[in-house]
Parts: structure tokens; sequence; C-alpha cells
């Protein structure tokens, strides 16, 4: 199944919360004021966040219609809106073998999806013909260190790990002298889960780069925030609390697959302007890809779009 058979289907759960609420404008002469308020509870609902919501609802309040609203125009509009919000985050993750090895530092709260992104990344970079190295630093979970393990194996990349429990840090510093060590380009430092209001885990995070940056001081390349797309707003206040800790560099959103929350990423874009990396909807590697804001507008809103190039 080609990659847009697979978003639109991931994302019919959201589209489908969005497009039922705008149905009963179909057919309407003119865009009212209780069409407003019709507009901005589908787009909420579809969790797209007040801000968005707002521009998109001026554009089509200034739109000049063409007779009764009609389903293909109110699409048009809103595939429009949405295109120009999430086209300036579109951006590949991308590695710079001059670095030898390019860091991409993992961060997220639990269960987001963390340590299954690390091996899908991997076996991304092995196919591009790149020298992969994984590291566990979630060293809280013997299950995390199991699942990255497993990774290697099926990708065939090097892992590095210690006991539970052990000094994230410190684990992340032979991670890289190693990967240093066998002209790795890429390492991948797979961090534990932790909640965006504890403090002291979120301190040890920022001990992780501390420690990072005295080995290489211009490490990690990229911090990456990786999110739960079922979250829905929630995902905003996670964004905001790990930019504070760790300076994050791009995002990268799991589990749109049948959930109703996809649109909130238009919130998080319109938000924080942060680089989407990509995105994703399955479990196998080829569930992730690179986020194109056209394919992924495409499926939210409906209609008939073509695959990007």
């Amino acid at each position: 199944m080609k990659w847009l058979s697979r978003l639109t289907a991931g994302l019919k759960s959201s589209s489908s919360k969005l497009t039922s609420g705008l149905s009963a404008l179909f057919g309407k002469e003119k865009i009212d004021a209780s069409s407003i308020e019709d507009i901005e509870d589908a787009l909420i609902s579809a969790d797209l966040g007040m801000p968005a919501t707002l521009a998109i609802i001026e554009a089509i309040k200034a739109h000049r219609w063409d007779g009764p609203v009609s389903e293909d125009g109110l699409r048009s509009v809103l595939a429009e809106q949405l295109t120009t919000i999430l086209t300036p985050v579109e951006a590949p993750l991308t590695i710079n073998t001059a670095h030898q090895p390019h860091v991409i530092l993992l961060v997220g709260v639990n269960g987001s999806g963390k340590t299954t992104t690390a091996g899908k990344l991997a076996a991304k970079f092995q196919r591009d013909g790149q020298s992969v190295m994984l590291a566990a630093a979630d060293t809280f979970r013997a299950a995390a260190i199991e699942q990255l393990a497993g990774w290697g194996a099926r990708t065939d990349t090097p892992v590095i790990s210690g006991e539970r429990g052990g000094d994230a840090a410190a684990l992340a510093f032979q991670a890289i002298e190693k990967a240093r060590s066998q002209n790795s380009d890429v390492l991948i430092i797979d961090t534990a889960g932790r909640l965006q209001n504890r403090v002291e885990l979120m301190d040890e995070l920022s001990k992780i780069i501390r420690v990072i940056k005295k080995q290489m001081p211009d490490a990690p390349h990229d911090t990456v925030i990786v999110l739960d797309g079922t979250v829905g707003q929630n995902a905003l206040a996670q964004v905001k609390a790990f930019e504070a800790h760790a300076g994050l560099t791009g995002m990268i959103i799991t589990k749109l697959d049948g959930t109703a929350k996809g649109g909130v990423l238009v919130a998080l874009a319109r938000e924080f302007s942060l680089p989407v990396h990509l995105i994703g909807v399955g479990e196998t590697a080829e569930d992730l890809d690179v986020f194109r804001a056209r394919e992924f507008v495409s499926a939210l809103v409906g209609g008939e779009p073509q695959e990007q190039e």
C-alpha cells in the first residue's frame, strides 16, 4: 500500500470528525453568524486549536462564494488555509555526515513511541546507506532496552545499552565514544519517557544534554520530541515543557492512525513553528514517513489528492 493510502486510512477518523461538523453548511446561500459557530465548533472538535481555527474562519468569511456553499468549495478553502499553516514546518530530518556521528536525541513523555521511532529511524537511515548506532538511554525500563535491542537485530544496527537504573547521561557519553570509534554516520539516543511536570526528570534530561555537549559541543545536532497524536491538545503542553528544558529542533508525530485528534498537528504548527520531520500511521517501519503538508491536508479534508514526489 502506498504511503498516501496509508495516511488517508490513518486519518479517516480525524477527517470524518472535521468534515461531518461542516456538512450542515452545504447548500447555504451565505456564511452567516450561526454558520461561523458551526465552523468554529467543527474545527475545535477536530483539535486544530483556537489560533488556527480563528485564522481559518477569517479566510472563510473573506471568501467570495459563487452561489450556495458547496462541499468542494468549502473543502478547497479549508485545504488552502491548512496548507498555508503547515507548509512552513515541512522539513525532513537530514543527516550531516561531517559530524560523524550526527547525534539525534529523542525526547518525550511516557508512551509516545520514542523507542519504536528510534528503531524505525535506524531502518530508514540504513536504507539510505548511512551507518547507524542506537543508544538505549531509557535506563528506567528494561522493556525499552529489550525493545531497542530487537530493532537493532532486525535492522543490523549496533545498540549501546547498560544496566537497568544506570546513569543515562553516562550511557549517552559512552555511546558517542563508540559511535566515533566505529565511524558511525548517525547516533540515535532513545531517552526515558518523562512527564513534563516532573521537575527532577526534566532536570535529568538537561543533564544528559550537558554531558553530550562536553564531548561534542555542537551536539545533539537534532533534539526531536516524539508526540503521541492521540493525546490532542495536551501535546501543546508537552512541547512547551520540553522546549524549555531541551531546546527542541523538531517534532515527530506518531499514532495518527485510528484517532480523531490528528488535527492537533495543525495546532502544533501554528503555536510553535517547529519543523515536523516525520509522521507515523502504524507499527511497521514503512508506516513512518516524511511529513508533506499537501498530502496531510488532502487526507485530513478529503477529496482526491495527488501523491507528492
